[in-house]
């Protein structure tokens, strides 16, 4: 019966895999050249938190409306934004999170008459970073992430040291972050420090169903090609779905958690899913020309 199978998804898939092909690239030319416009507009490929930026945060323990505040406050300060924490199980609000690049004695005094009450170590917390240091953490993130990559193509290199399908696994793994990239930034959400620590995971998550495709594509010689390559999409698609189960229940679910929690599980979630369009879609693609190029059976 799989062998069945198999000989249908062959005859479907030597047809149409180049045209397969087409529906990733496309999706990454447009992500491209939104990101291209994003940087003309905004001078940076993201929307930078005050942990990045700089600024301040500020904790108010009790059960405010955060919608409310946020609208109050918006009217001295543009950047500020508003979270409110509730509790698990009871739904009860226990806190707000305000966070601006305002400095600390100017964001108070507005919070204090928004919400009418004073603003002590009791009921409140306040963290403030200048710009000059975030920036420099955010320098050193991006400069972390770019070796991280830099290192993961060296060992895709040494591990196949064939440059056709070491370049479709660095090609995939990219596509990945910038697919990714382009949703976060289309809905404008703000990246913390660990939105950063986000992309260098999903460096790891991407590159091991590419790892498993190629290893299996090139050196396996049990079964057909497209045997090999059907037996790897069994196993790499139930991997990413195990994270994916792992990840958006955390995201959906537990809105309790801290943002920089919930930015993680988001980023991953992204990631993932394009996964499996670059996967499959774009490196099974071009491993299978390149097989076919080769002569590869």
């Amino acid at each position: 019966m799989e062998e069945q199978q198999v000989h249908q998804t062959k005859n479907w898939y030597d047809r149409y895999y180049k045209i397969i092909l087409l529906i990733p690239v496309i999706i990454l030319l447009a992500c491209l050249v939104y990101l291209f416009t994003f940087y003309r507009a905004h001078n940076d490929f993201v929307f930078r938190d005050t942990s990045l930026l700089g600024g301040t945060t500020i904790t108010i323990q009790g059960d405010f409306n955060a919608a409310e505040l946020e609208s109050a406050l918006k009217i001295s300060f543009n950047d500020v934004q508003v979270r409110a924490i509730s509790d698990l199980t009871s739904g009860k609000h226990l806190a707000v999170i305000v966070s601006s690049s305002a400095a600390p004695e100017l964001l108070t005094p507005e919070i204090e008459k928004a919400l009418n009450i004073k603003l002590t170590e009791e009921n409140s917390s306040t963290e403030f970073s200048g710009s000059a240091l975030g920036t420099n953490f955010y320098r050193q993130l991006i400069f972390a992430l770019l070796i991280s990559f830099v290192l993961m193509s060296i060992v895709i290199f040494i591990l196949f040291r064939t440059f056709v399908p070491c370049i479709a696994v660095i090609f995939a793994v990219s596509a990945d972050i910038i697919m990714s990239l382009a949703v976060i930034d289309y809905f404008e959400i703000r990246i913390s420090a660990a939105g950063i620590a986000a992309f260098l995971m999903l460096i790891g998550y991407s590159v091991d169903t590419d790892i498993l495709l190629t290893t299996r594509v090139l050196r396996k010689k049990e079964g057909s090609l497209n045997e090999r390559i059907y037996g790897s999409f069994k196993t790499g698609i139930f991997m990413t779905t195990t994270a994916l189960l792992a990840v958006l229940p955390a995201f959906f679910i537990v809105t309790s958690l801290p943002d920089s929690f919930r930015q993680i599980f988001l980023i991953l979630s992204l990631g993932l899913f394009a996964d499996i369009i670059n996967t499959w879609l774009t490196n099974a693609s071009i491993l299978r020309w390149y097989a076919g190029w080769k002569g590869m059976k």
